[in-house]
């Protein structure tokens, strides 16, 4: 039996090496975002700071190992079969959960993961445990309820007061430095830059070491009670550097982000560890004790040894500090989560990654109009003035920025500060929360949601939270039916859930890769809103326009085969993928059309006003031929599904001709406009005529059979229908073939 223990415990920490690659990712984004999202220097650099920071932070730090050890459930009254069945349903539903978020490019919290799968977990056993008898023990005496309240309670209290003070000093900074800043940097870059310096420090201090194994109580209370000493001095010291420094052109911004880049990671890595470890960790710990003094019974045994201070070995932090600054440095899910945070954070115009939602509608809607009326009790010069300071004409951006530097140093500035503070209040604040709603309030600040990206921020943003929402739910709700599987299922249910958790981690992983493999998204889009060559702006944007049209003929000669043998064949399922697969396309044709036309800012002026009728037709003629084909398909699709008549061998064979001939036509005007040579455009032109006429005499005929046959009415409506819309797709398609050599002529 001891073995098989032995053999979970090591299972546990295989699972904490997994846990440590899936949450770096995931919560890279805390520290990332604002160095990245300013540009603050290079990608490699920006990681290698924070990788060091990580690095320290994990291997000086003992970490909060008491949660996964006490903080939940009161050890004494749980035996040592008991724990160790919630130590691995904790594990198993962490590693899956977050990597499920990491694929979807959501960033959530690895505390409120683990905390609520440890509630989930010990939530079940307590009920198996209450229902045993009427001795039995209460809630209160097996859960650290008071514990598990406050945490749930500081984690979300967090949302509300990061995202206030985020726009509050964002607000106020803005107002001081405006965005053309590099002008008002005289004298107050000093004292900005002292407060910033100050105020990162401090949070190294109060958050990052005040844990570190190496500080004894000696150092802890020394510092406790010097704390003013430090900060009056720490200030004094980086005022007059910070000032030094920008008279010697050093961009004091830039050192500020890059500072607190490290110390955010150097926390995270110090006090987030036990969301990763600490459960293994405590895996461990109850299984030395149980070898000590179980005497094998692994079913009577209580553990009341966790609840000593936890005592970490220092190999356990070192191996944690590697793993994760491997996982920093090679993982792309970190990459695709920060791009989720730095794009709704976003201050220029571009591809929006969620879509529009009702509650977000609304929400602007409202806070529209409390602006407005609240903009008409301020005195005109009062807004003037205003306006002025907020004027994003003169914005200072390093190359692809997203935002600016001012605002990167507030986010990293004040989500320390309010880490330091929920910490010294004794709240335990999520990082992952913090760093976020102080980064999207700044970002509100700096009116970087405008009337035409407002809406769709809002709705990433609800989603994030959202997602941190299912987040604590799922949690719960997995952990506790994990746990109450692998109580009552024994060692047989423990391996079946095991290898469950590997066959779901192996499929999100392949599909991960199957996306990025298949991504639409194409990079030259990000090129085209930050190149100064206004003529290379243009190649890139005629390519792309190209490839788009090329792509959008490829799917409309295929579906329409799809949708049509479908029809022809009663095909059911075909015909919902064809449909489903237009809806896709409808979509994305919406995102596209959106980045071209911020690319038709970039270029050159006469080119734009020369061109910009032939694109729009261009584009205008993609979005009508996925309209076109959805109108075709969805009446093919209802009528195969309530299963009425087929269409008959007559119409078939006089169809089919008719559909090859517009497949025909698809393929060689998608070939012509991928080649750029439209010497036979004029040809497809009058072939695309001569095929209009005949849909339309094929028309006329269904028409006349209506009146002399006693045929289905429904059937020839569906069949008119198909009729009529081909036509359309030939007019379409002949539109697209003309804006196209308009379009692409020089």
């Amino acid at each position: 039996m001891e073995s098989i223990y032995l053999g979970i415990v090591i299972f546990l920490f295989l699972l904490a090496i997994f846990d440590l690659t899936v949450g770096v990712s995931n919560d890279a984004v805390n520290f990332l975002n604002s160095a990245i999202g300013a540009k603050a220097a290079s990608f490699k650099t920006i990681i290698l700071i924070a990788a060091i920071g990580i690095f320290c932070g994990a291997t000086m730090s003992n970490g909060m190992m008491e949660i996964a050890r006490h903080g939940i459930f009161r050890p004494e009254a749980f035996h040592f079969n008991e724990l160790m069945c919630i130590f691995l349903a904790v594990m198993v539903t962490d590693v899956v959960l977050l990597d499920i978020f990491n694929t979807l490019g959501m960033p959530t919290s690895t505390t409120v993961s683990m905390v609520f799968e440890l509630l989930g977990g010990t939530f079940a056993l307590a009920i198996v445990k209450i229902a045993a008898g009427p001795e039995s023990l209460t809630f209160a005496e097996l859960l650290n309820t008071e514990k598990a309240l406050t945490v749930i309670l500081g984690i979300f209290l967090s949302v509300a007061i990061a995202f206030f003070f985020g726009t509050l000093v964002q607000y106020l900074s803005r107002i001081i430095f405006t965005f053309n800043y590099t002008t008002k940097l005289k004298w107050t870059i000093g004292l900005f830059g002292g407060i910033a310096v100050t105020a990162i420090i401090y949070f190294m201090l109060i958050k990052g070491i005040k844990d570190a194994s190496f500080m004894t109580d000696l150092h802890k209370a020394w510092v406790k009670e010097h704390t003013l000493q430090i900060v009056g001095g720490c200030f004094v010291f980086f005022t007059l550097l910070m000032q030094i420094l920008h008279w010697c052109k050093v961009n004091v911004f830039k050192v500020i982000v890059l500072l607190g880049t490290f110390a955010l990671a150097m926390a995270f890595a110090g006090n987030d560890l036990v969301n990763f470890v600490g459960v293994p960790l405590a895996g461990f710990a109850s299984y030395s004790d149980f070898m000590a003094h179980g005497n094998g019974a692994v079913d009577n045994y209580l553990m009341d040894a966790l609840n000593a201070p936890a005592k970490t070995p220092f190999i356990f932090l070192f191996l944690s500090g590697v793993i994760m600054v491997i996982a920093l440095i090679t993982s792309k899910k970190a990459q695709n989560v920060i791009k989720t945070s730095v794009d709704l954070a976003r201050q220029n115009e571009g591809n929006e990654m969620f879509g529009s939602s009702a509650i977000a509608r609304s929400l602007v809607r409202t806070m529209t109009t409390v602006g407005t009326n609240i903009s008409k009790m301020i005195p005109y010069k009062v807004k003037v003035w205003l306006d002025r300071r907020f004027n994003k004409d003169e914005i200072i951006l390093e190359n692809g920025a997203a935002f600016d530097l001012v605002r990167a140093s507030v986010n990293l500035v004040l989500a320390g500060l309010l880490i330091a503070l929920g910490t010294s209040l004794k709240l335990p604040l999520s990082t992952t929360y913090v760093a976020f709603m102080v980064a999207m309030g700044s970002s509100l600040a700096d009116r970087a949601w405008g009337r035409e990206s407002a809406v769709f921020r809002v709705t990433g943003v609800l989603s994030v939270i959202g997602g941190w929402f299912i987040t604590a739910g799922a949690a719960f709700i997995i952990c506790f039916f994990v746990s109450l599987i692998m109580y009552y299922g024994g060692m047989v249910a423990m391996l079946i859930m095991i290898g469950v958790a590997i066959c779901i981690l192996i499929r999100s992983n392949n599909k991960y890769r199957q996306k990025i493999k298949n991504e639409k998204q194409d990079d030259s889009f990000q090129q085209l809103l930050t190149l100064k060559d206004k003529a290379a702006v243009w190649n890139l944007l005629r390519q792309h326009v190209r490839e788009n049209l090329v792509k959008v003929l490829d799917f409309a000669a295929r579906t329409f085969v799809q949708m049509t043998d479908g029809f022809i064949q009663e095909d059911l399922k075909s015909l919902r993928k064809a449909v489903s697969s237009t809806n896709e396309e409808k979509d994305l044709l919406k995102k596209i059309r959106r980045q071209e036309t911020l690319g038709m800012r970039c270029i050159d002026r006469n080119i734009a006003i020369e061109k910009n009728t032939w694109f729009h037709l261009g584009s205008n003629s993609s979005e009508q031929m996925m309209y076109c084909l959805k109108r075709i398909c969805e009446p093919c699709k209802e009528h195969v599904d309530n299963n009425f008549n087929p269409l008959s061998h007559e119409c078939v064979e006089e169809f089919l001709p008719i559909r090859d001939a517009l497949v025909d036509l698809l393929e060689r005007t998608r070939n012509v406009i991928d080649s750029g040579n439209y010497e036979a455009a004029d040809e497809i032109l009058v072939e695309g005529e001569e095929l209009k006429s005949k849909l339309s005499q094929l028309h006329k005929m269904r028409i006349t059979r209506m009146q002399e046959e006693n045929s289905s009415v429904k059937l020839s409506l569906v069949y008119l229908n198909l009729l009529q819309e081909s036509q359309e797709l030939v007019s379409i398609l002949r539109h697209m073939l003309r804006a196209s050599r308009k379009f692409q002529h020089v």
